[in-house]
């Protein structure tokens, strides 16, 4: 769950972009860029993908309740809302750099998007999910999940700069 604060912290900056945004009507793109990094990497590859390979993994195997199993499902079908709000905003972005506002409110409203779909999510973890979840996983089962955590995390940074570099790569031989 600290996880979790560090993404609030991100969403709090988007949000304090998108109050920036009514008073200019001009975004930061540049910004905007690393909060998408941001958003694709850790909240979603980091973050999202600990939960679903991990960790929502290990509880569907468990004789969940049937209100717990729908809060699962909810919660993947949530991350794939996620990814593709991200995406959107991204596309957006990418647009909006020739022209520099050609965008603006496209990006606003994902940005607002965003910003109001996060805390929702994070509390239904937080609140509904992680703790119940306690009651369903060993002690020994927890803390094989929290080494497994780790090395998905470990390997993360390597996959994330082996892309970058493979797709440099491509573009120079096209």
């Amino acid at each position: 769950m600290w996880e979790h604060r560090l993404i609030e912290r991100m969403i709090a900056l988007l949000s304090s972009e998108l109050d920036a945004f009514t008073q200019t009507n001009v975004f930061h793109l540049d910004f905007l860029r690393q909060a998408i990094d941001f958003l694709r990497t850790y909240a979603d590859k980091t973050h999202h993908g600990k939960e679903e390979k991990i960790f929502f993994r290990e509880l569907f195997n468990k004789p969940l309740s049937p209100e717990h199993r729908r809060i699962l499902n909810e919660l993947i079908d949530e991350h794939e809302t996620a990814r593709k709000l991200v995406a959107s905003l991204d596309q957006a972005v990418r647009e909006a750099e020739p022209q520099k506002q050609a965008n603006a409110q496209t990006i606003s409203e994902l940005v607002r998007g965003i910003v109001d779909f996060y805390p929702c999510h994070i509390k239904k973890e937080d609140q509904v999910i992680f703790y119940p979840a306690q009651d369903y996983l060993t002690k020994d089962e927890q803390d094989n999940m929290l080494a497994e955590f780790w090395e998905f995390d470990r390997r993360l940074i390597h996959e994330k700069y082996q892309e970058i570099v493979s797709g440099m790569e491509s573009r120079l031989k096209a």
